[in-house]
Protein backbone atom coordinates (compact mmCIF):
# COMPACT_ATOMS: atom_id res chain seq x y z
CA UNK A 1 0.00 0.00 0.00
CA UNK A 2 0.68 3.71 -0.70
CA UNK A 3 0.24 6.20 1.56
CA UNK A 4 -0.62 9.84 1.18
CA UNK A 5 -0.03 11.71 3.96
CA UNK A 6 -3.22 13.83 4.51
CA UNK A 7 -2.41 17.27 5.99
CA UNK A 8 -4.69 19.71 4.03
CA UNK A 9 -2.29 20.70 1.58
CA UNK A 10 -2.81 21.14 -1.86
CA UNK A 11 -1.69 19.20 -4.80
CA UNK A 12 -2.65 15.78 -3.00
CA UNK A 13 -5.49 14.61 -5.58
CA UNK A 14 -2.58 15.42 -8.39
CA UNK A 15 0.00 12.87 -6.65
CA UNK A 16 -2.69 10.32 -6.38
CA UNK A 17 -3.81 10.80 -10.60
CA UNK A 18 -0.05 10.02 -11.35
CA UNK A 19 0.35 7.06 -9.17
CA UNK A 20 -2.84 5.61 -10.92
CA UNK A 21 -1.80 6.54 -14.39
CA UNK A 22 1.41 4.33 -13.29
CA UNK A 23 -0.38 1.34 -12.32
CA UNK A 24 -0.60 1.96 -8.80
CA UNK A 25 -3.00 2.03 -6.19
CA UNK A 26 -3.13 4.91 -2.82
CA UNK A 27 -4.96 6.10 -0.13
CA UNK A 28 -4.99 9.77 1.01
CA UNK A 29 -4.53 9.47 5.03
CA UNK A 30 -3.99 11.51 8.06
CA UNK A 31 -4.19 8.05 9.99
CA UNK A 32 -1.00 7.08 11.87
CA UNK A 33 -1.48 3.49 11.55
CA UNK A 34 -2.03 3.33 7.93
CA UNK A 35 0.59 5.68 7.87
CA UNK A 36 3.36 3.27 9.68
CA UNK A 37 1.71 0.26 7.69
CA UNK A 38 2.44 1.39 4.37
CA UNK A 39 5.21 0.16 1.66
CA UNK A 40 5.87 3.59 0.52
CA UNK A 41 4.43 6.94 2.20
CA UNK A 42 4.44 10.03 -0.54
CA UNK A 43 4.33 13.61 1.93
CA UNK A 44 3.52 16.08 -0.76
CA UNK A 45 2.13 19.49 -0.73
CA UNK A 46 1.54 23.07 -1.78
CA UNK A 47 0.60 24.99 0.94
CA UNK A 48 2.08 27.42 3.52
CA UNK A 49 4.61 25.80 6.36
CA UNK A 50 2.92 27.05 10.04
CA UNK A 51 -0.40 26.05 9.36
CA UNK A 52 0.58 22.78 7.86
CA UNK A 53 3.06 22.34 10.79
CA UNK A 54 0.13 23.16 12.52
CA UNK A 55 -2.15 20.23 11.46
CA UNK A 56 0.52 17.59 11.57
CA UNK A 57 1.58 18.24 15.39
CA UNK A 58 -1.97 18.03 16.19
CA UNK A 59 -2.58 14.58 15.01
CA UNK A 60 0.71 13.38 15.72
CA UNK A 61 2.05 12.83 12.84
CA UNK A 62 5.47 14.76 13.58
CA UNK A 63 6.19 12.39 15.59
CA UNK A 64 4.96 9.24 12.95
CA UNK A 65 7.03 10.72 9.59
CA UNK A 66 10.24 10.93 11.87
CA UNK A 67 9.99 7.53 12.79
CA UNK A 68 9.10 5.68 9.75
CA UNK A 69 11.34 3.04 8.11
CA UNK A 70 9.92 2.76 4.61
CA UNK A 71 10.69 4.65 1.92
CA UNK A 72 8.95 8.31 2.11
CA UNK A 73 9.13 10.95 -0.85
CA UNK A 74 8.60 14.77 0.49
CA UNK A 75 7.57 16.78 -2.20
CA UNK A 76 7.14 20.98 -2.73
CA UNK A 77 6.15 21.84 0.85
CA UNK A 78 6.87 18.39 2.15
CA UNK A 79 10.76 18.98 1.33
CA UNK A 80 10.34 21.80 3.15
CA UNK A 81 8.50 20.59 6.26
CA UNK A 82 11.10 17.49 5.93
CA UNK A 83 13.99 20.09 7.09
CA UNK A 84 14.67 21.72 9.98
CA UNK A 85 12.72 25.17 10.19
CA UNK A 86 11.64 27.41 7.64
CA UNK A 87 11.50 30.95 7.53
CA UNK A 88 7.72 30.99 6.40
CA UNK A 89 5.98 32.04 9.47
CA UNK A 90 9.30 31.08 11.60
CA UNK A 91 7.99 27.20 11.80
CA UNK A 92 10.07 24.63 13.53
CA UNK A 93 9.54 21.94 11.33
CA UNK A 94 10.21 18.24 11.52
CA UNK A 95 13.87 18.71 11.41
CA UNK A 96 14.72 15.33 9.23
CA UNK A 97 17.22 17.36 7.26
CA UNK A 98 19.12 19.37 9.71
CA UNK A 99 18.25 22.77 6.76
CA UNK A 100 16.81 25.98 7.42
CA UNK A 101 14.41 26.83 4.57
CA UNK A 102 15.15 29.89 3.39
CA UNK A 103 13.01 32.78 0.84
CA UNK A 104 14.01 33.52 -2.43
CA UNK A 105 15.56 37.14 -2.63
CA UNK A 106 16.22 39.30 -5.63
CA UNK A 107 14.92 40.59 -8.50
CA UNK A 108 13.96 37.76 -10.05
CA UNK A 109 10.01 36.81 -10.28
CA UNK A 110 9.03 35.29 -7.11
CA UNK A 111 7.49 32.43 -7.08
CA UNK A 112 9.58 30.84 -9.54
CA UNK A 113 6.82 29.01 -11.60
CA UNK A 114 7.47 26.73 -14.73
CA UNK A 115 10.20 24.00 -15.88
CA UNK A 116 13.90 24.65 -15.06
CA UNK A 117 16.97 22.20 -15.01
CA UNK A 118 18.07 19.43 -12.88
CA UNK A 119 21.53 19.39 -12.09
CA UNK A 120 24.30 17.23 -10.44
CA UNK A 121 21.72 14.15 -10.11
CA UNK A 122 23.29 11.52 -7.48
CA UNK A 123 20.44 8.74 -6.12
CA UNK A 124 18.64 5.91 -7.35
CA UNK A 125 15.52 8.53 -7.42
CA UNK A 126 17.24 9.61 -10.85
CA UNK A 127 17.80 6.08 -12.71
CA UNK A 128 17.23 6.77 -16.48
CA UNK A 129 16.60 10.52 -15.73
CA UNK A 130 19.58 12.70 -17.63
CA UNK A 131 21.21 15.67 -16.27
CA UNK A 132 19.30 19.01 -17.53
CA UNK A 133 15.88 17.15 -18.19
CA UNK A 134 12.94 19.50 -17.28
CA UNK A 135 10.70 19.35 -14.39
CA UNK A 136 8.20 21.67 -13.18
CA UNK A 137 8.81 23.86 -10.01
CA UNK A 138 6.61 26.13 -8.23
CA UNK A 139 7.91 27.66 -4.92
CA UNK A 140 8.81 30.45 -3.16
CA UNK A 141 10.99 28.99 -0.72
CA UNK A 142 13.92 26.56 -0.70
CA UNK A 143 17.09 24.62 1.08
CA UNK A 144 20.47 25.27 0.22
CA UNK A 145 22.63 23.04 -1.03
CA UNK A 146 24.06 20.71 1.70
CA UNK A 147 25.14 17.36 2.10
CA UNK A 148 22.08 15.46 1.46
CA UNK A 149 21.59 17.57 -2.08
CA UNK A 150 20.90 14.42 -4.92
CA UNK A 151 20.54 17.64 -7.35
CA UNK A 152 20.31 20.68 -7.86
CA UNK A 153 18.92 23.91 -9.79
CA UNK A 154 19.57 27.68 -10.47
CA UNK A 155 17.08 29.88 -9.90
CA UNK A 156 18.54 33.45 -8.40
CA UNK A 157 21.16 30.92 -6.88
CA UNK A 158 21.92 26.97 -6.99
CA UNK A 159 19.73 25.29 -4.62
CA UNK A 160 18.79 22.12 -3.97
CA UNK A 161 16.28 20.48 -6.35
CA UNK A 162 15.87 17.15 -4.11
CA UNK A 163 17.89 15.57 -0.72
CA UNK A 164 17.83 12.49 0.52
CA UNK A 165 18.93 11.21 3.93
CA UNK A 166 18.74 7.43 4.51
CA UNK A 167 15.02 6.54 3.54
CA UNK A 168 13.88 9.88 3.60
CA UNK A 169 13.41 11.36 -0.24
CA UNK A 170 12.06 14.94 -1.01
CA UNK A 171 11.96 16.76 -4.44
CA UNK A 172 11.45 20.84 -4.13
CA UNK A 173 9.97 20.20 -7.69
CA UNK A 174 6.42 18.75 -8.73
CA UNK A 175 7.34 15.09 -10.28
CA UNK A 176 3.54 14.79 -10.83
CA UNK A 177 3.64 17.87 -13.03
CA UNK A 178 6.95 17.14 -14.52
CA UNK A 179 5.50 14.80 -17.70
CA UNK A 180 8.01 11.69 -18.72
CA UNK A 181 10.52 13.35 -16.52
CA UNK A 182 8.51 13.11 -13.18
CA UNK A 183 6.76 9.97 -13.70
CA UNK A 184 10.22 8.03 -14.32
CA UNK A 185 11.04 9.65 -10.98
CA UNK A 186 8.20 8.78 -9.29
CA UNK A 187 8.32 4.98 -10.97
CA UNK A 188 11.97 4.84 -9.55
CA UNK A 189 10.69 6.12 -5.87
CA UNK A 190 7.90 3.22 -6.01
CA UNK A 191 10.39 0.56 -7.25
CA UNK A 192 12.97 1.28 -3.90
Amino acid sequence: MIAIVKYNAGNIRSVQNALTRLGYASVVTDNPALIQAADKVIFPGVGEASSAMKYISERGLDEVIKQLNQPVLGICLGLQLMCFSSEEGETKCLGIFDNEVQKFRGNALIPQMGWNELTDLKSDLFVDVKQFSDVYFVHSYFANVNENTIATCNYIQTFSAAIQKNNFYATQFHPEKSAGIGEQILLNFLQL
